[in-house]
């Protein structure tokens, strides 16, 4: 009998995890397949106990129920705990075990493809939101010198830098106060949705006075790139999309379900072709 894979958001009708886990579970020969479902808000508590009944092997879980889900489990891993976020849940013999594969699969994606080591480096993220909390996590254990945080209501960010469990140089700002510091950083991360398809015009924060050689990185994948990241490249930086991001978190979640790591790059050319050729929203 396969087993069933799935995914649980509001919306996720334009996903493309169902392609990516569907195409590695037929390359790998395992018996499985992937769907996603909608689900509301109000509708949550019924879905994971769904999960349980229906006998759902594994699960991803996206915008709006990374922290609300994390009630409705039986355990929760300790750095999603951290966090406050969960993104994939394990069933374990019928418990529920919830995981968050995104700050590690923004940094894998960011030591990949830009050849860049967080270490000693001075970081801003962009929003401070289920994104922005799962790669702050992850980077502050990285060893970067500085993490800096903006966003449009500062108190979020501020309370997302006294969760740290960890002592590292940190402040909280206004989009405003950034933009005005932007040469201070190594590294730049948009984890908003600002830029994202079909509102390809907007751009989170002004890049006038970013240094040259900053590594400029958006988590969007759709469009391929931002007109931030546009922006970013005419101003001589380094650019990377949300592309790795989304498969590396992707691949790390198909690991914990199935004890083997896929073939990222198939996974990222199927994403990359289908985005090509289509305006696909995550």
């Amino acid at each position: 009998m396969r087993k069933l894979y799935a995914l649980i958001g509001c919306p996720v009708q334009h996903s493309l995890s169902p392609l990516m886990h569907n195409d590695a579970f037929h390359q790998l020969g395992i018996e499985a397949y992937y769907h996603a479902f909608h689900v509301e808000r109000e509708q949550l508590e019924e879905a994971v106990k769904g999960i349980k009944a229906l006998g759902i092997s594994g699960i991803n879980v996206t915008i709006p129920h990374k922290t609300a889900v994390i009630p409705f489990l039986d355990e929760v891993d300790e750095t999603a705990r951290r966090i406050g976020a969960v993104n994939t849940i394990v069933n374990e013999n019928g418990r529920l075990i919830g995981y968050n594969t995104d700050g590690p699969g923004f940094v894998r994606a960011l030591q990949e493809e830009v050849k860049v080591e967080v270490a000693g480096k001075r970081i801003l993220l962009i929003g401070a939101g289920g994104a922005a909390r799962g790669i702050y996590f992850t980077l502050v254990h990285c060893g970067a010198e500085r993490i800096d945080i903006c966003n449009r209501t500062v108190s979020k960010a501020q309370e997302l830098i006294a969760e740290s469990d960890v002592a590292i140089a940190s402040a909280a700002y206004s989009l405003q106060e950034a933009e005005e510091r932007l040469g201070d950083y190594d590294i730049l991360i948009n984890t908003t949705s600002v830029g994202l398809y079909p509102h390809v015009d907007e751009m989170p924060i002004s890049l006038a006075n970013m240094k040259e050689g900053t590594v400029v990185s958006d988590i969007i994948y759709n469009p391929l790139e931002t007109k931030w990241l546009q922006e970013a490249r005419t101003r001589k930086a380094i650019v990377q999309n949300g592309v790795g991001m989304f498969v590396y978190q992707g691949a790390l979640a198909f690991e914990k379900w199935t004890g083997i790591f896929p073939n990222v790059q198939r996974m990222k050319q199927i994403v990359i072709q289908h985005l090509e050729g289509n305006n696909v929203n995550r």
